[in-house]
């Protein structure tokens, strides 16, 4: 009797551990097409179920339109890696909370071909400029440069950065604003501008994700770097590292948004 009741027991020690386990899902900003995103962050996504004992599944969307639509409703955001406009959004709209991000800033450079040399953003005016939809990053920065709505080039929408200098080069398009850090692997570009820097993707978590899960989490990201496993995962994401960081790194480039629908 005393043996069955120890077994009877544990079953229910067992049990109750697994109803506690739950899905979450990791929404990934839309920088590569749909399918893409679901292969390169898989890998993510399995370090971090096993880490935290919890089912995390990618959520892949299809371009920044529909991303931003999705983010103001929820859907499939309980973890999320994305921009600095989008975080600080989130955290100050959401009620988010930042768990890591990765290492130093990103910048965005305006380039054109080779062939192409100009010295100044106003000659792109009627000029096709590739970038990606709004509102990501490129696309409100490359707006930005053109406050003049009767003066301001052609956009082309990319679908994705590397579709972007891909098009200048084949000059279907006179030039594109990209990430800074993908220019030096292109030959032939040239850089006319680059924006001001902001933070880092971040790595944030939904207020509905448990504290101790989101603990969890935050851990395993830092710790990353430490781990044979970790490695493995950083090394094909081709991140260096993830970083401890706050809130505060991000406050205020929600405001990169205040142009966006429904912001």
């Amino acid at each position: 009797m005393r043996f069955t009741r120890a077994f009877f027991a544990v079953l229910l020690l067992v049990k109750s551990s697994t109803l506690l386990a739950i899905d979450l899902s990791l929404s990934i900003q839309p920088i590569l097409p749909k399918s893409e995103i679901l292969k390169a962050y898989q890998s993510l996504a399995d370090y971090l179920s096993k880490q935290s004992g919890h089912t995390i599944r990618i959520k892949a969307h299809t371009n920044f339109l529909t991303y931003w639509s999705s983010m103001r409703q929820k859907k499939g955001f309980d973890l999320v890696l994305d921009a600095a406009h989008f975080s600080d959004y989130r955290v100050a709209k959401m009620n988010y909370e930042i768990l890591a991000k990765l290492p130093d800033s990103v910048s965005f450079s305006v380039v054109t071909h080779a062939d192409n040399l100009i010295f100044d953003v106003d000659e792109l005016v009627l000029k096709k400029v590739a970038t990606m939809v709004s509102p990501s990053v490129g696309a409100i920065r490359l707006l930005s440069l053109f406050p003049d709505p009767m003066r301001q080039p052609k956009i082309v929408y990319a679908q994705d950065s590397r579709d972007a200098a891909k098009r200048v080069l084949d000059k279907s398009v006179f030039a594109a604003i990209i990430p800074t850090a993908l220019v030096s692997g292109f030959a032939g570009l040239n850089t006319v501008m680059t924006t001001q820097s902001l933070p880092h993707m971040a790595f944030s978590a939904a207020p509905e994700v448990p504290v101790s899960v989101r603990d969890k989490i935050r851990k395993a990201l830092i710790s990353a770097k430490d781990t044979a496993q970790g490695r493995e995962v950083l090394s094909k994401l081709n991140f260096a590292a993830f970083e401890a960081t706050s809130a505060k790194i991000y406050s205020g480039h929600k405001s990169l948004l205040s142009n966006e629908l429904g912001y």
